[in-house]
Formats: C-alpha cells, structure tokens, sequence
C-alpha cells in the first residue's frame, strides 16, 4: 500500500510504501477509492488535538471497497462499498457507552487521528463502524458526507426544530446541511467572510434565503445558528443573530477561544452548546436521508500525492465546497 504520512506536528505529508495492512478479527481492509479533506485534517497536521500517535495517516471522509476480512465480521462481504467515518471504534463499557452516547466515549478511536486513516490506497477499520453505501452516487461526491455531512447532520438536529437557521461558514458542512434544512422546510441565512463571493453565489444557488457576511445583521433574528467555521470571536456575532430562547451550536472539534462578550446578548435564555463526534445511529439516519434529499456536494478532485496541496487551500479559504484525494 502507499499513503500520505504525517511524521511530526506541522511537518509536511510524505509520500510512502507500507506493507499491505492484514485485518485483525472484526476489522476490513478497505481499498479506498476517495478520501474527502476536513479542516479536523488540518488540526491534525497542525497538531491542535491532543495525543496524536506519529507517524499518523490523516483521513476520516473514506469511500471504498473490501478487499479483505478480518475472522467474525459476517455482516461485511469482500467487494461492498463503504464509507469509513470519524469514529473508529468505541469501548462499549463506559458510563457514555452503556447510556447511547457513544460520541462521548470515554476510550474512543478516532479514523486518521488515533489510527491511520484514508489519505492511502488502503485502511483498516473496525467492521461495526463501517456504513454500507450500496451502489447509487460517484465515490467523490459521496465521501464529504462521512463528516461534512455527518456531523452537519447531528449539528442541525441539536439546533432544534426552529425554522430560520443561520450558516456560519459555508464550505464542506455548510453546504450540505443547507439543502438538508432547505428540504425540512427551513429559511437559512448563510454567513461567509467578507470578499469570499464564491461561497456566497453558492450558496444562493442552492436555496438559501440570503448570504452575506459574518459581521451582518440578517434580515430577521434567527431560531438558531451552527458554527462551521472554527472561529471563536464568530460566537458573539451569532448570539446577536438569535431570538431570546434561541440556540448557537459550535460544530468543530477545535475552535480558537471565544472572545469575552456582554451577558446581555446570551441573556434571554440563550444558549450555546457543542457538537461532540458523531453515533453510528446519526450515520444510518443522515445516509438515508441524504439518499431521500438527493443531496449534491460540490468537490474539488486532487491527486492523493497533493494532499499537502489540498492542504494549503483548505487552509487559505480557497476552496468553494469541498477537496476529495483519489488515490
């Protein structure tokens, strides 16, 4: 096999050849045919989680097929196509396990952070958290939904059933969970950084009510807000969006600290809460209702040795949508 290593905290991705990995009893080897590019890689290359082992493989937005199976996975056949998430394996015992919060595992494994991920031809992953993506859509298109789109999804359910929601940060997530709000019956105001227009046409193009910038005022207070982008001075702006009673919910795994701020703007019954990892239940719900939506994700294809590349330009704000490595 080959992949994209990380070797050191803010070190570049080298390219190398490993022997072909054998599956332990309950994994598969998965082949992979696309690997979507998250901002978590980024905080993964600039080591902003803790813990990271090196050398590392980043990559957690997986779409591939079985090519070899592990002793006790019956469910699994050589040949399907899977998706292969974030969450990699959890413990099963902790008090989160045993209460159906497996996001908040206390011993969790986390794809291309804790063991190696999809920036390669090959992985392995646990067998039971894998999720069959049956034959229906383009495996470049479908790989930003392994978290964009997952995570989005658990993030717009957290933000209750209110019907005007805003977007702070239209890219990968942004763009998904818009047309799964737009297809709930919801209006979405989609907030941008200033000069970026191409996310702002985007997201006019697919149905949301306005775009604009971070720092407007939309055209009528918001029932909620999701914060995609992993700004923390974005808080403050999207709590003087919201109605009293209404919800900001911060998506990221990591974000820079959150600005002090007038009580006045929380007051009101306000509330800003966190989205933590993701179930396999949310994964099941949010593929079945994307298939229902016909949800389209807009992607920028790189070479899997120009993930550096894919990198920079997540990182500079020059992608519109999402970047996805082909091996």
């Amino acid at each position: 096999m080959y992949a994209m290593v990380l070797s050191a905290r803010g070190a570049p991705l080298t390219f190398q050849q490993r022997p072909d990995p054998i599956p332990a009893p309950r994994e598969v080897r998965v082949k992979v045919s696309a690997c979507g590019v998250c901002r978590t890689d980024l905080h993964v290359v600039d080591g902003e989680l803790p813990g990271i082992p090196y050398p590392i493989i980043p990559g957690h937005e997986v779409v591939g097929r079985i090519d070899a199976i592990g002793a006790g996975v019956d469910e699994l056949k050589v040949g399907m196509r899977v998706g292969v998430p974030w969450l990699g394996h959890t413990c099963g015992q902790c008090f989160y396990c045993r209460a159906d919060k497996e996001n908040l595992c206390d011993r969790p494994k986390f794809t291309g952070y804790t063991r190696d991920g999809g920036f390669a031809s090959h992985l392995v992953a646990d067998a039971r958290f894998c999720f069959p993506l049956g034959e229906r859509g383009d495996d470049a298109a479908l790989s930003p939904l392994l978290c964009a789109g997952l995570i989005g999804w658990r993030s717009l359910a957290m933000a209750g059933d209110g019907k005007t929601l805003g977007i702070y940060g239209f890219g990968a997530a942004g763009h998904i969970v818009a047309q799964v709000a737009r297809a709930q019956g919801r209006t979405v105001y989609a907030f941008t950084r200033g000069d970026d227009q191409d996310a702002q046409r985007l997201a006019l193009s697919l149905g949301t009510d306005w775009a604009g910038a971070s720092e407007d005022i939309p055209p009528t207070e918001l029932d909620a807000a999701i914060i995609y982008a992993p700004v923390g001075a974005l808080v403050p702006l999207a709590l003087r969006s919201v109605r009293k009673g209404g919800r900001v919910v911060c998506a990221g795994i990591h974000m820079s600290d959150v600005p002090t701020f007038p009580y006045h703007i929380l007051w009101g019954e306000r509330q800003i809460v966190s989205v933590a990892n993701l179930t396999r239940k949310d994964g099941i719900d949010f593929l079945a209702a994307a298939a229902r939506t016909n949800i389209q994700t807009y992607t920028t294809v790189f070479p899997l040795s120009q993930a550096n590349e894919a990198l920079a330009c997540l990182r500079e704000g020059k992608l519109v949508g999402a970047a996805v490595l082909r091996p």
